[in-house]
């Protein structure tokens, strides 16, 4: 048996492909949406493809799963508390795959959603490994926040952290300490809070650092599973009815994205997408775009920002990062919200102020400075002390809340976030937005020295 493992660091995900090297044959694990990859290993190890098993209905990528079955005739094996729309077999506690001296048995571990499944493999009559999905990661278990409004089986949180405390003592914990750890997800996946940055684990490595494997009563577990859990982006809730329909085929999904000509004039009012540098952004821009820069995270971000019953238009500084950019909105099922995608590289159009830190530094007061970071990451505290906390996603919703009687400021925690939110505000308010940028992390220091100079003068 082989076990190769693949990673999309920009949504976080690990996906698998189990090689039987007796019968030359792959099970496939949670695939990602777009499959070249697993035929090119098919491919190069001389096997066929001949099965693909869906941990749950993701909410955080779009899988490949149908179109893998219509191209190879895999079978998709998936719990039947999914409710699948595509052809499958069901595979739930109690069902095994063989594949010659490889069996991979189901588990049913709800917890993440109600359908979760794990997978254990064994050979030779000892079980090898468990692919976890989203119930078990690496350091944390999955959040029970996802399924209280979608998939065919819903359940509130609550139930479903209960479910959880169950599924890993019941079930995974049983499992032998040497068994590895194979999750769907590592650090900076929306699936959980505390997620580590290593790919696999043992049972026995979870059990003593993971903290949510500890010693604790239910009820603790429910309280400590439910506490500081992330935001949940506009487009979790899309996937998961799109992973329980099937996505469309990837290559003609992506061919079917209009291409329009450089420097497009589109409708007022529509949505822009600019994934451009923020300098380039910032020189000349189109009235009302969004700065959601090309990152790791761009897909996230433009499915945290925009909702799924929203279209828009894609620009992008070149031909080649703009194919780059439709091949990532694709990731997260958005290509079919794409009205069109474009080059633009037009000088002029709108501009925005600068900051200067100089003007901005000792006059705080006279600024409205708003804070997009996450409520979890607000938790420990304020970098200035009048600041607004509106999060990222909910920026767009939410400008009515924002004073217009001095100009506003914008930050995160880094510098990435509030080019987004500079530029979402700048359309939106009548008064001047400044992106404060990677400044904040000089100025959130200087302005705690100072504030805690002043406490001590007064001591």
């Amino acid at each position: 048996m082989k076990i190769k493992q693949f990673e999309d660091k920009g949504l976080a995900h690990f996906s698998y492909a189990i090689l039987s090297e007796e019968k030359n044959e792959i099970i496939l694990i949670d695939p990602a949406r777009n499959p070249q990859p697993y035929y090119d290993y098919a491919k190069a190890q001389g096997a066929e493809i001949t099965g693909v098993i869906e941990t749950h209905p993701h909410a955080d990528f779009v899988s490949a799963h149908l179109e893998i079955h219509q191209t190879t005739g895999a079978i998709i094996y998936v719990s039947e508390l999914l409710g699948a729309d595509y052809p499958h077999l069901t595979f739930d506690e109690g069902d095994v795959i063989e594949l010659g001296e490889m069996k991979l048995k189901a588990l049913n571990a709800p917890g993440h959603s109600p359908d979760s499944i794990s997978i254990v493999a064994e050979q030779r009559g000892k079980d090898i490994a468990v692919f976890t999905g989203d119930t078990l990661f690496i350091g944390d278990v999955g959040r029970p926040d996802l399924r209280e409004k979608a998939g065919n089986t819903t359940a509130k949180r609550e139930e479903l952290a209960r479910q959880m405390y169950h599924s890993t003592r019941e079930k995974l914990m049983k499992l032998e300490d040497d068994v590895i750890v194979y999750p769907a997800h590592g650090s900076g996946s929306l699936c959980g809070k505390a997620l580590s940055d290593a790919q696999s684990s043992s049972i026995g490595a979870e059990k003593t650092g993971n903290y949510a494997l500890q010693t604790m009563s239910e009820e603790e577990f429910v309280n400590i599973l439910l506490e500081d859990q992330p935001f949940i982006p506009k487009y979790f809730g899309y996937d998961v009815a799109l992973n329980k329909a099937g996505a469309p085929t990837f290559k003609p999904a992506m061919a079917a994205v209009k291409k329009l000509e450089k420097n497009f004039n589109v409708e007022p009012d529509s949505i822009v997408i600019d994934g451009r540098p923020q300098k380039l952004y910032k020189a000349g821009h189109i009235k009302g775009a969004i700065n959601i820069q090309d990152d790791p995270k761009f897909e996230t971000w433009v499915g945290s920002i925009v909702g799924p019953d929203e279209n828009f238009y894609l620009v992008a500084e070149n031909e080649q990062v703009l194919d780059k950019l439709i091949e990532k909105t694709a990731k997260i099922g958005y290509e079919q919200h794409i009205a069109g995608a474009f080059v633009y590289d037009q000088p002029g159009g709108e501009t925005s102020i600068p900051f200067k830190v100089e003007k901005f530094r000792g006059h705080e007061d006279e600024f409205t400075i708003v804070d997009i970071r996450n409520t979890s990451e607000t938790k420990a505290g304020k970098f200035f002390d009048h600041a607004i906390n509106i999060p990222l996603p909910e920026l767009r919703e939410r400008t009515s809340e924002i004073p217009t009687d001095k100009p506003v400021v914008v930050h995160c925690a880094g510098g990435y976030r509030s080019s987004a939110g500079s530029s979402i505000l700048e359309s939106a308010l009548p008064v001047d937005v400044l992106d404060m940028s990677e400044a904040v992390s000089e100025l959130k220091d200087s302005y705690a020295s100072a504030a805690h100079a002043q406490e001590e003068q007064h001591v």
